[in-house]
């Protein structure tokens, strides 16, 4: 089994089933519709995110190989399961994510939205996870091992599509699915948009994860 980094993939790369929640790593940020899912080297940390549920409509899964940039410069690769969603509402969202600070201390970055009411809307949304765990998940006219190359029902990221081997590599897809008390370990999302209602960033000293 051949492998190159960035965002080219194995091509068997069988996923596990962890359809994952889409709308995390760049919080508060509209990024151009069409965004590509982690078509940037990604930094050595990954973040939690928890919510009370996601509905998403449209979900594609696939495999492939992102580069890390550790904190001394030099790339390695990370193995992920990327999930997208044409869009998906998202009620109690929380991310959290280590920020150590060298002598001040270790601190957390934390954003909370969608939990007074109106819940967190997205589109076009593509993450990059290495774990994810949900007390339900229920989806839709699902097809698992379809193609990398037939995917229709979701999205797919034009970078990971272009790929050697992405047009027989497995996939899994599906009309739309329904998740509650999702807490998830990712790596990168890219979004089309990301609308936050009832939004908070803090930073605070010590640990104060979702999770």
């Amino acid at each position: 089994m051949s492998q190159t980094f960035g965002k080219t993939r194995w091509k068997r790369f069988a996923v596990v089933m962890v359809p994952t929640l889409a709308a995390t790593a760049a919080v508060g940020v509209s990024i151009a519709q069409g965004a590509l899912a982690a078509s940037f080297a990604l930094s050595g940390a990954s973040f939690k995110v928890e919510a009370g549920s996601l509905h998403g409509d449209g979900f594609s899964q696939y495999g492939t190989v992102d580069t890390v940039v550790n904190g001394s410069g030099t790339k390695a690769p990370l193995p992920v399961a990327v999930s997208g969603f044409n869009s998906a509402t998202i009620t109690n969202l929380c991310q959290s994510v280590d920020v150590p600070l060298g002598p001040l201390g270790d601190y957390t970055l934390r954003i909370t939205a969608g939990d007074a009411g109106t819940p967190v809307q997205a589109s076009k949304l593509f993450i990059d996870m290495t774990d994810l765990k949900a007390d339900t998940a229920t989806f839709n006219n699902i097809n698992i091992g379809v193609a990398g190359g037939a995917i229709s029902k979701g999205p797919v990221d034009s970078t990971s599509a272009a790929q050697p081997g992405f047009a027989g590599s497995f996939g899994q897809e599906a009309d739309s699915a329904d998740l509650t008390n999702v807490k998830q370990t990712a790596w990168a999302t890219s979004a089309g948009t990301f609308a936050l209602a009832n939004m908070h960033l803090n930073l605070s000293s010590g640990s104060n994860p979702c999770f």
